[in-house]
């Protein structure tokens, strides 16, 4: 066999490895976010994180070193694509006014929020107590987001478009509106009858938050 067929396998070889390394990390993260979503950092075992994945226990010491950081790699997942999925829509609606800038934001919220319950859980869960990964949750994903948010709920309160009151603490009801309401989504149609997996409710969830919380004239010139 001559080098250069040599070499070509040695290459085919090695890109198999590493589309093999990039799937067992993807069942790794997504085994993860269930896991640390429902029982918190603390009550979740890498051992469960592995038999979730399908996948032998030393890989995720060979693809993430410890829980700690594989924690991380998965919370960041869940929250660079929360934060891509807003700057999308506000990226899609810019030439619009604040108050439709917003009522998109919030709808993009509540549809992502659906199709990622761990946004939520994990920060319920983190928010329970202080701790180093709430730090850099907050720091890495949340502040920069959050600060946006709030001047852009100061716009709309100049305009007469959102309700009066701290924009700060009208941000966090909306979230928790949102994507908290969804969080209970196991719960709702038991106990209310809610069926949080009709995209119709997901928009009357929008359309009620933007009502309460932007009740100001749409048509006002911004």
């Amino acid at each position: 066999m001559s080098k250069e067929t040599n070499a070509a396998v040695a290459a085919k070889t090695t890109r198999k490895q590493q589309q093999r390394s990039i799937v067992t990390q993807e069942k790794l993260l997504d085994a993860a976010i269930e896991a640390f979503s429902e029982n918190g950092f603390k009550g979740t075992s890498t051992r469960d994180i592995a038999e979730r994945a399908g996948v032998h226990h030393p890989l995720i010491t060979y693809h993430f070193q410890n829980k700690d950081k594989l924690w991380r790699a998965a919370a960041d997942r869940v929250f660079r694509d929360f934060r891509h999925s807003l700057a999308a829509s506000l990226e899609h609606h810019k030439h619009e006014g604040p108050k439709q800038r917003m009522a998109s934001l919030i709808k993009a919220y509540v549809y992502y929020a659906k199709s990622q319950p761990a946004l939520h859980k994990v920060m319920v869960q983190e928010a329970s107590y202080a701790s180093p990964r709430l730090n850099w949750l907050v720091e890495t994903h949340l502040r920069p987001f959050f600060e946006t948010t709030f001047g852009m709920i100061r716009e709309l309160q100049e305009l007469g478009i959102a309700v009066p009151g701290n924009p700060k603490l009208i941000f966090n009801m909306i979230r928790l509106s949102s994507g908290g309401l969804l969080a209970l989504g196991k719960e709702l149609p038991l106990s209310s009858g809610i069926d949080v997996d009709d995209s119709g409710t997901l928009d009357e969830i929008a359309d009620l938050i933007i009502s309460v919380f932007l009740p100001g004239d749409a048509s006002k010139p911004d």
